[in-house]
């Protein structure tokens, strides 16, 4: 995915988007860049790989050459940026997080003339935000450019634009990321995770509604576009992807994350299927809340039965290479003997993606002498890649864990009746979850419901993106 962080201010900002950045590492790993603007230097820009050093360790020694009352930064898993553009708009530069579904379409439509052309990514796609530019400059004003980008998009683009006296903030046509103002005594800051602004000495002021676009100077913020009625939040901000300390429309991370295990416990009480554990314990770092929560529901004592070992491998998907991510995330994982032999676990995960590292976590368990191993996932059984944002890396649906045992279990025929295997009270729901326990060594399994996870979030469903479970837009 990724995360963004901009100032402006009536001083020196550069050390504010310096660690405001650094605050959204945990959504990207891939690049990270930061841009500035200053009367004397004029733009400044400076992007680095960081696949394998965090944020801080690359651009510390930068601070002394960047600077200025402006500027942006943004952590990406996908393209490089922010981009310096010059155009009929003026020079200016930019950073989005989304995905562009109909990126090709889109050159080939509108910039596939003589005097068009994009630098392509190492893997042959176009840049998205090159594109997302191209797409603004393709208008007279920003803020007909950019609302001729969010109209043009398929998929979705939150973005950060900045220019010599302020950053244009725009959140995607449907709000499924968001974006915070915060305010202090020396100006204003725009990012994604809340808590940076609180941390960097700065009051959350204003959140943009869905596709809202505002100017923000060191004086102020004005509106140059009104929100839209609709909202599809991404309900995996709360339960996984975002930071612990942050709020999204009012709903804190952390919170949430034990209110759903608590509502998980609850609801494996009243159907009679808890499991007799000695211990409850989470997959760390996100799994843990939830897991909190299900343990002071279930009465059941809460552990952990393994720490990751995070001083050296801070991130558990850095490596790009599959084979090295699975090996890097066995070496992370250091056991508590005395909480794992002859113990019977249950484990909550923040979600079952492909299900590759939980397996290894699963035989780890059990070769370090558990006696039983329980496994809960909290949230639903994810049926869908997201068509909205780069939440997952699966090409293809079918490398999702649920979708390549409803494969096994009954071929094409059984794609068909997706609805009915995400419920675990059907004959197909159950034969699921029997063929995942079977496979990956659990002895239960059990998957928060759409409603447990809706009602631990608090908002309307209406606003909440759940088309990774259901496939409904």
């Amino acid at each position: 995915m990724g995360g963004f962080f901009g100032a402006v201010s009536r001083k020196d900002c550069k050390y504010d988007v310096f660690f405001g950045t650094d605050y959204h590492s945990h959504l990207g790993a891939k690049r990270a860049g930061l841009a500035f603007y200053d009367a004397d230097r004029g733009f400044q820009r400076q992007i680095h790989n960081i696949e394998n050093t965090p944020f801080r360790t690359k651009f510390e020694s930068d601070l002394t050459k960047l600077g200025g009352t402006v500027g942006i930064g943004c952590i990406s898993d996908t393209d490089p940026q922010p981009l310096l553009v010059r155009s009929h708009l003026g020079m200016f530069a930019l950073s989005t997080v989304g995905i562009i579904r109909n990126a090709e379409a889109l050159v080939e439509a509108s910039f596939s003339g003589p005097g068009h052309q994009f630098m392509a990514m190492s893997s042959g796609q176009v840049n998205p935000t090159e594109l997302t530019a191209a797409l603004i400059n393709h208008e007279s004003t920003f803020v007909e450019g950019i609302r001729y980008a969010q109209d043009t998009i398929e998929g979705s683009s939150t973005l950060l634009l900045l220019t010599q006296d302020s950053i244009i903030a725009a959140r995607d046509k449907m709000g499924r990321l968001p974006i915070v103002i915060g305010k202090n005594e020396d100006g204003y800051c725009a990012c994604m995770e809340s808590f940076a602004c609180q941390k960097l000495g700065y009051e959350p002021c204003y959140i943009l509604g869905p596709g809202e676009i505002v100017q923000i100077t060191a004086d102020g913020f004005r509106q140059l576009a009104a929100p839209g009625e609709k909202m599809k939040i991404c309900a995996f901000l709360w339960s996984y992807y975002g930071y612990p300390n942050s709020n999204y429309e009012g709903i804190n991370v952390e919170v949430m994350r034990c209110r759903n295990g608590e509502i998980m416990a609850r609801n494996e009480r009243e159907s009679g299927t808890m499991p007799d554990v000695d211990y409850i314990a989470g997959v760390p770092d996100s799994g843990l809340p939830h897991a909190i929560g299900y343990a002071n529901a279930s009465k059941a004592p809460f552990a952990r039965p393994f720490i990751k070992y995070t001083p050296t491998w801070a991130r558990s998907f850095t490596p790009s290479n599959q084979e090295i991510r699975n090996l890097v995330a066995e070496m992370k994982q250091i056991p508590v003997p005395e909480l794992i032999q002859d113990k019977k676990l249950l484990l909550v995960d923040d979600s079952i993606v492909r299900g590759t590292q939980l397996r290894e976590t699963v035989e780890f368990l059990y070769k370090s002498g558990a006696k039983e191993v329980h496994m809960r996932s909290a949230c639903p059984p994810i049926m869908y890649g997201c068509k909205y944002l780069n939440f997952s890396r699966n090409n293809s649906d079918m490398e999702l864990l649920t979708r390549k045992k409803i494969q096994e279990l009954e071929g094409n025929e059984g794609q068909r009746h997706i609805a009915e295997y995400a419920d675990p009270t059907t004959t197909r729901g159950k034969c699921l979850l029997q063929s995942i326990c079977e496979e990956m060594g659990f002895e239960s399994l059990g998957y928060q419901s759409l409603e447990g996870l809706l009602e631990a979030i608090g908002l309307d469903r209406d606003k909440i993106c759940t088309y990774c479970w259901t496939g409904e837009e």
